[in-house]
Order: structure tokens, then sequence, then C-alpha cells
């Protein structure tokens, strides 16, 4: 459903919102080697997502990305829609041109109720929320914070 595009501007966004304390500004290549997302990818999310607003950024030898207040109060869906298309929730789950209530594909009754769950919940959440959740939950935005040894 999501593009890789948006999954890492998601990563991304989330990456930068972990230096807010530190008042830390990171380069697209940095964020690019500790995400492992490719650098010119990244750079292209990375401006789009300045220009939307959503991340904050400033030029010279101490310029780079950051989080503002401002910045963390935007909604994940504003992260996707700075990317994807405004109707990445709409669209066919497999792929079809055509899918709704009324001329449903294959699955569509099992996934419109995830998909309206999934949009609700992400234009609920904002970034700082969404970056909470996943300090409290434990979770990770790259395998380089996960101890291999236990997989």
């Amino acid at each position: 459903m999501l593009t890789n595009a948006a999954k890492y501007a998601i990563r991304a966004v989330l990456y930068l919102t972990e230096k807010v304390e530190t008042k830390e500004k990171l380069s697209g290549k940095d964020i690019s080697k500790n995400l492992d997302i490719p650098d010119a990818f990244i750079a292209k999310l990375l401006q789009k997502l300045a220009k939307a607003k959503i991340v904050s950024s400033s030029k010279g030898p101490k310029g780079g990305f950051y989080m503002n207040d401002k910045n963390l109060s935007k909604h994940i869906t504003d992260v996707i829609f700075a990317i994807d298309n405004k109707d990445i929730f709409e669209g066919c789950f497999m792929g079809l041109p055509v899918c709704s209530d009324e001329n449903p594909c294959p699955i569509h009754h099992i996934v419109a109720p995830f998909k309206e769950q999934l949009e609700d919940k992400f234009k609920k959440l904002t970034i700082l929320d969404f970056a909470k959740e996943i300090r409290a939950n434990g979770t990770h935005l790259t395998l380089k914070d996960i101890n291999m040894d236990i997989l």
C-alpha cells in the first residue's frame, strides 16, 4: 500500500525526531548511512519533506536536516501525502483500476476496513506521538539497532 519512498520518508522523519533532544542537524548522507537508504533517493525525499515543511533544514557547515516543534506537530499522513498521492488509501490493494464497495476486487471486503483504520490512525497521530510509541514499544527504524545474535 505505501510506496518505498513513503516508507523511507517516514523512517527518515522518525530518525530526525530521535535527534530533537540533542538539537543535532544531519546531512542526507548521515541519514542514508544510518537507515540504509540510497543516498540519492533520501536526498530527494528530504527536499520534498523540507518543501512541505515537515522537516526543517539549514545550509552551511553546521547545517543539515532537523525537526522543530512545528514539524513534530505534523501528522504521519502529512509525511505520506508529501511523497505519495493523496489517494494512497483509496487505491485498490490488488492494483485494479476500479475497486469500490459497488465494484469490489476479490479482497476488497477484507482490506477496506483495515485501510480506513490505518488512515484514521495516521491522521490522528502526530510525528511526535508516533516517535513516542516507537520508543515505548521498543521497535526499530533499522536493523543496525538489532542484536543479530538473537535472530
